[in-house]
């Protein structure tokens, strides 16, 4: 079959790799959209982030959806013909976090298309791919595959959200308005929260978190002080979301939290040293979290796109033919251009 394999910064190659095997308790599922993610842009210009660096061909992709093309015999949750999101989290089940309900710290986690293992584990972006039943979450028939491609990084936001603690009536600023900040603030507006006010540093992502429920939005860069007056009395927000990997971010979002606030820690830059301001994280008692994946949220998040109680659609910039993979992963990292773009199998 044909997948979307990288073999070193810039070098995205559609190769034929082999089948997988298919045991009595699996799930063959032909792939049919699978979005590009921040990771995979990082694996794709950089060959990875922090330590974490591709050691051989590696195949892209977790955030995808397909259709049942075959089962085993013993699986009775999906028949062929489904839709299904498909999962890209299996954790073993046995260790520590995993019985403590904590999966998403798996010691021994297996990530579709991660270099963290060595060997790395091959990720989604191919033409069929074998699953087991618990990751496969089958899909209403009148649900599209390319909305369902949306259900892992939903799934991250929802994790972030429960991080957050609850929503309702609260001030909420969201920094970053990539794919993971614009689904934050659906997140935040479905939960209640009383206003929500997104940044970035480019309009076109701006504008469309007006669309999609912020309340306000503000150019860091064309203007440095649009936040100011969120600073005043030791600060307005109670929740901030950082979903930028900025340490200015970080430092804004300090500023601008009030006493007693929680900042959740949601974008990732392992080469980035945020310098903290300890003194004023301390003098506000404010509560610093991390946010990583995800494990129940996974099957929630389908929910909530079946229902449209999160819309996904409007963050859809276009969807790329396998064969165009490079063009669809330039067209991914021109934020001024793209929200989410997503692979066609």
């Amino acid at each position: 079959m044909r997948a979307a394999v990288i073999h070193a910064p810039h070098d995205l190659r559609i190769d034929d790799i082999p089948e997988q095997a298919f045991g009595d308790n699996d799930v063959k599922v032909r792939i049919g959209a699978g979005g590009i993610c921040g990771s995979d842009l990082h694996y794709y210009h950089h060959g990875g982030f922090g330590t974490i660096r591709i050691q051989q061909p590696m195949v892209l992709g977790h955030e995808i959806a397909g259709t049942v093309i075959a089962t085993g015999s013993s699986v009775t949750s999906v028949r062929a013909g489904d839709k299904v999101a498909v999962n890209p989290s299996l954790p073993c089940g046995v260790c520590r976090y995993c019985m403590e309900g904590s999966a998403n710290h798996c010691l021994d986690m297996r990530f579709y298309g991660s270099a963290m293992r060595n060997p790395h584990v091959n990720g989604g972006f191919r033409e069929e791919l074998v699953c087991t039943p618990a990751q496969a979450i089958k899909l209403p028939a009148d649900v599209s595959i390319e909305e369902a491609a949306f259900a892992e990084p939903l799934a991250v936001c929802l994790h972030a959200a429960r991080q957050a603690g609850p929503l309702l009536g609260k001030r909420v600023l969201v920094t970053g308005t990539g794919p993971i900040g614009a689904l934050l603030i659906m997140v935040a507006r479905l939960a209640g929260a009383r206003e929500v006010v997104a940044t970035d540093l480019l309009d076109p992502p701006l504008a469309l978190a007006r669309i999609i429920g912020a309340d306000r939005t503000v150019n860091m860069r064309s203007d440095p002080s649009g936040l100011d007056e969120y600073a005043a009395n030791k600060g307005t927000f109670d929740v901030v979301f950082e979903a930028s990997g900025s340490a200015v971010a970080l430092a804004t979002a300090i500023a601008l939290a009030r006493p007693g606030a929680t900042i959740v820690q949601v974008g990732n830059n392992a080469d980035a040293a945020p310098p903290v301001p300890l003194n004023v994280l301390v003098a506000k008692e404010i509560t610093l979290r991390g946010t990583f994946r995800f494990h129940e949220e996974f099957a929630r998040a389908v929910d909530f796109i079946v229902s449209r109680r999160i819309d996904v659609r409007p963050l859809l910039t276009e969807v790329v033919p396998l064969a165009d993979a490079v063009r669809g992963f330039e067209l991914a990292s021109d934020r001024s251009r793209a929200m989410k773009v997503l692979l066609a199998f």
